[in-house]
């Protein structure tokens, strides 16, 4: 449950704040980390890391939860997961040959991005029945 419904643009401002974020701890500890610990162990420290704060601060933060349940965090795993593992090389492939590897692959990004939001918003995090009554009844 949330503790009250955020107006969508600050909602969303935070989500895309945390992604930049994110996206920094991950690349700043890849970079830190690959000579010791080679690119596999590195890049599952850098993004595990990243993810880590993702499920923290969108929680708690961006979509204003009251706590964290293993639920959220399996929610969480799942919808990103799939995202980053099955909708991104579903999409690059179906892409390959019409656009450049790059394009197809920030193609891919946005729309995970977007069914991230969309799964966080409404699957992860949903807004409370009481929460939705309280913001209806404000001015």
């Amino acid at each position: 449950m949330t503790s009250r419904i955020q107006p969508r643009w600050v909602v969303v401002a935070r989500f895309a704040t945390v992604g930049l974020t994110n996206t920094a701890i991950d690349v700043a500890l890849f970079m830190l980390l690959h000579d010791s610990l080679g690119i596999l162990g590195a890049n599952l420290v850098s993004t595990s890391a990243g993810m880590a704060f993702s499920f923290i601060v969108n929680g708690l933060v961006t979509f204003g939860s009251s706590r964290l349940t293993m639920r959220h965090a399996a929610l969480f795993l799942a919808t990103t997961g799939v995202t980053m593992w099955v909708v991104q090389p579903v999409l690059i492939g179906l892409l390959d040959g019409s656009l450049p590897v790059l394009a197809a692959k920030l193609l891919a990004l946005t729309v995970s991005v977007v069914l991230n939001f969309a799964a966080y918003r409404w699957v992860v995090w949903p807004p409370s029945y009481d929460d939705a009554v309280s913001s209806a009844r404000q001015p």
